[in-house]
């Protein structure tokens, strides 16, 4: 298991949802939060990792002191706006301005199968949003300002190039 880099098509598709938490589900988890870690990183949707099913991790501390996996995330809820600069594991160099809401509810599963009802705000109500995009085929370059879309237009079309010769770049464990 490895993290997609943009362009890959398998970024685009849109998660199915997680019908049974089984032991292989447990385990591709566990894995993704290693790649997660690996990569510096704070959360990481399951087609990121070429998976298409409705899961994620995250650890807003990045120091595996808050890691959860989420199944079948769904924001329930949105209020007030935010506009921060984010980047993304599957694009690496691109950062840019995205608009989000500032506080979102959750409703999502856990790896014991019980329901969640989650609040956040600031910091990990981007890393809801930022996944939840994911898993639904959206990433950070369909939501920047243009301001942000202009300033990485070179990075992106770099990304493209490689991608179009057939160099695989991937970040594995």
């Amino acid at each position: 298991m490895n993290i997609l880099i943009y362009p890959d098509p398998r970024l685009r598709q849109k998660a199915k949802p997680v019908k049974e938490i089984t032991e292989d589900l447990r385990e591709k988890a566990e894995v993704m939060l290693q790649l997660m870690y690996q990569a510096e990183g704070i959360g990481l949707a399951a087609t990121q990792a070429g998976w298409p099913v409705r899961l994620l991790v995250k650890d807003p501390t990045g120091e595996k002191a808050g890691e959860r996996v989420y199944i079948n995330p769904v924001i329930i809820h949105q209020e007030g706006e935010s506009l921060e600069e984010e980047g993304c594991l599957s694009l690496p160099g691109v950062f840019g301005k995205i608009p989000r809401s500032e506080k979102v509810k959750v409703s999502a599963y856990n790896l014991e199968g019980d329901e969640l009802a989650l609040e956040a705000s600031g910091l990990e109500a981007r890393v809801w949003q930022h996944e939840i995009d994911h898993l639904n085929g959206v990433l950070i370059i369909d939501k920047m300002t243009p301001a942000s879309s202009i300033a990485n237009s070179r990075r992106i079309k770099e990304l493209e190039a490689i991608y179009k010769e057939g160099v695989a770049i991937t970040r594995s464990l």
